[in-house]
């Protein structure tokens, strides 16, 4: 991928090489095993360095080329499938989600206990399709172990990480179980947009994968994302590293034998994409130009306008729908859109940004953001579950925001 000086963008090279500093401390102290970050202005990159390992057992370097597990990273391009298919009026946002996938409704709200015990009262109105773009739908992940509504999730088998199985099934056992909340009354993390995938294939006659790669991956030119690792790349897959009880690394997903290398019948909106830095950086430059790239346009501007505003209950940030915290980053100050969270008060959100700055990121600790107001676009990449380990995020936006010269 072509770079440029960063001077040209108003960006300072020596403050951006604070970013590779950064990287480095980090892989050298044996925290990760290799990290890569992209920072772009006006679309133009001026800043794409890795540094460490894809791949511990092998040496392999990560490099502009590794395939990584993007996870929820995947969320903002299945959110941008459905629009589409809202931009072509085969549904409304208000409509009930039951509407299209009967499986949700009547739908049960958890009020107290567990198992035999567990208490559940009538939702006060249904889930619409709004609820699962915004996290507000009730519905919550099995692998949180907080609730007794995720235990209900692992004693069922509800898990969109796997890549065998039918989403159509694996979305119909999804509906039997109780919510966590009220649709609309709380904000969320979890399954809603594996249930957004799964409307996208009912309204389009398409597997999610088949849609994905027809409608936007293939006109962006994004040929390395999918839901499992193309036979071409499996030589550039990198390995996933966990945190071991002495702070060290220790493989928990191999380069070699892995879910992700075989091919998926089961394809998760939420969290199934493996891609590229450069095939991502496609995907964003198409949001920071509003819908088009390269003469492709797939959403109208007004579209991804509506997107990236705070659709939060009136204008409220996350904290006060009942998430403080996520990941390692405070909710305080930050709304959610349609399928990425909104910047609203940096101030309130204790980190340097713009209002306005769209983002997201995955599991393995990857991150992107847009902000309009610089014309910047910052993508980072590594392999470290939980994203929770290390305070990644926050750093780098500092790191990357300090190098504005111009």
């Amino acid at each position: 991928m072509e770079t440029i000086d960063p001077g040209t963008v108003g960006l300072g090279a020596a403050r951006l090489a604070r970013v590779r500093d950064w990287m480095a401390r980090y892989v050298d102290a044996g925290k990760l095993a290799g990290a890569m970050t992209l920072v772009a202005r006006r679309g133009r990159v001026a800043f794409l360095e890795s540094y460490g390992l894809a791949d511990l057992a092998s040496g392999r370097a990560m490099a502009p080329d590794t395939v990584l597990r993007f996870y929820s990273m995947t969320k903002p391009i299945t959110s941008v499938a459905a629009l589409m298919l809202y931009e072509r009026g085969r549904f409304q946002l208000d409509d009930p989600l039951e509407a299209y996938l009967p499986a949700f409704a009547d739908m049960q709200v958890w009020v107290s206990g567990s198992g035999e015990s567990m208490r559940t009262e009538p939702a006060r109105r249904p889930i619409q399709i709004h609820d699962l773009m915004t996290h507000t739908s009730g519905l919550t992940y099995g692998f949180f172990h907080a609730t007794p509504v995720d235990a209900m999730y692992r004693a069922r088998g509800i898990d969109f990480t796997r890549s065998d199985g039918d989403l159509g099934t694996m979305v119909d056992a999804l509906g039997e179980m109780p919510l966590l909340a009220h649709p609309g009354s709380e904000w969320n993390y979890g399954t809603s947009t594996d249930v957004l995938g799964r409307l996208v294939e009912v309204l389009s006659g398409k597997s999610l994968g088949a849609f994905m790669r027809d409608e936007i991956l293939a006109p962006l030119g994004m040929h390395e994302t999918a839901f499992s690792v193309p036979a071409a790349a499996r030589g550039r897959f990198a390995a996933m590293y966990g945190r071991d009880k002495d702070g060290g690394l220790e493989e928990v997903g191999s380069a070699t034998d892995d879910r992700f290398l075989r091919e998926a019948t089961l394809h998760s909106g939420g969290g199934g994409l493996v891609s590229t830095v450069g095939d991502y950086f496609r995907f964003t430059e198409l949001m920071r130009r509003r819908g088009e790239l390269d003469g492709v346009r797939l959403l109208s501007r007004k579209t991804v306008d509506y997107m990236t505003r705070n659709h939060l209950p009136g204008g409220v940030d996350m904290a006060a729908m009942g998430q403080p915290r996520f990941s390692e980053a405070s909710y305080e100050g930050i709304g959610f859109g349609l399928g990425v969270s909104v910047m609203l008060d940096p101030a309130r959100a204790k980190v340097m940004g713009s209002a306005g700055e769209y983002a997201w990121g995955g599991a393995a600790s990857t991150a992107f953001w847009i902000d309009p107001v610089e014309e910047m676009t910052v993508i980072f990449c590594t392999q470290l579950l939980p994203s929770s380990t290390y305070p990644l995020r926050r750093e780098l936006r500092v790191l990357t925001y300090q190098a504005i010269e111009g």
